[in-house]
């Protein structure tokens, strides 16, 4: 691949969104024009799957079948949660991200594969194998040059959040602290392509601190 991937990774309330934003407009600033997406989403079908996996509502739903009206359950289970996660990352990794950086482009993705091995592996308890066999078939093993893994307790962090705002952002405490091990985690068995930040550090200092990281990578990859 000829451009460079970079994703951003972290709990709630981490701000990596923030972050990610204000470094696509560093990069802009400086005459690249990144390719910013997320996951998942950044797709017309990837889009439709974000919707359905994080729908806030979380509630049955009525059905209709022989004149009576019958509550649905609407939330996906388990399995189902992590299949449609994939398939959305398939279709986004073939038709957004491969092609951007094959055009030699810098592709920066809020949330990607490790988003699935933490939260329906070490969140939802699916097993860590089947989801890396997942993962390999949806990407055609394309692994980021860079994850920025921005790193905060969980408590603070969804304080820090506000009010929950979709399916997810409402699992219990105890499910995002299985979230923040199972990230910080892999960023100990990929040393090489992680940065662990503390997301708790002044917004400024988090901004040059992924500058560096990121320019360092675009020396390299030159």
């Amino acid at each position: 691949m000829a451009g460079l991937f970079v994703t951003f990774e972290g709990g709630e309330g981490s701000g990596k969104t923030t972050q990610l934003e204000r470094l696509a407009a560093r990069l802009r600033a400086r005459g690249t024009d990144p390719l910013v997406t997320r996951e998942p989403g950044g797709s017309p079908l990837a889009e439709a799957i974000r919707a359905l996996i994080l729908d806030p509502a979380g509630a049955p739903r009525p059905r209709a079948e022989g004149g009576a009206p019958a509550a649905v359950d609407a939330r996906p289970g388990a399995h189902a949660e992590a299949f449609l996660m994939v398939a959305a990352r398939a279709d986004l990794v073939r038709k957004v991200i491969r092609p951007a950086l094959e055009a030699g482009r810098t592709v920066i993705c809020d949330r990607y594969a490790d988003s699935t091995i933490a939260y329906q592996g070490a969140g939802r308890g699916l097993p860590r194998d089947l989801l890396e066999r997942l993962n390999r078939e949806a990407t055609g093993g394309l692994v980021p040059d860079l994850t920025l893994l921005f790193d905060i307790d969980p408590e603070a962090g969804i304080a820090r959040r506000g009010p929950a705002t979709n399916r997810l952002d409402r699992e219990p405490l105890e499910f995002h602290r299985r979230v923040r091990a199972a990230l910080l985690d892999l960023a100990r068995a990929e040393a090489g392509r992680f940065v662990v930040l503390d997301a708790t550090r002044p917004a400024g200092e988090l901004e040059d601190a992924v500058w560096s990281a990121v320019a360092a990578r675009l020396g390299a990859h030159a």
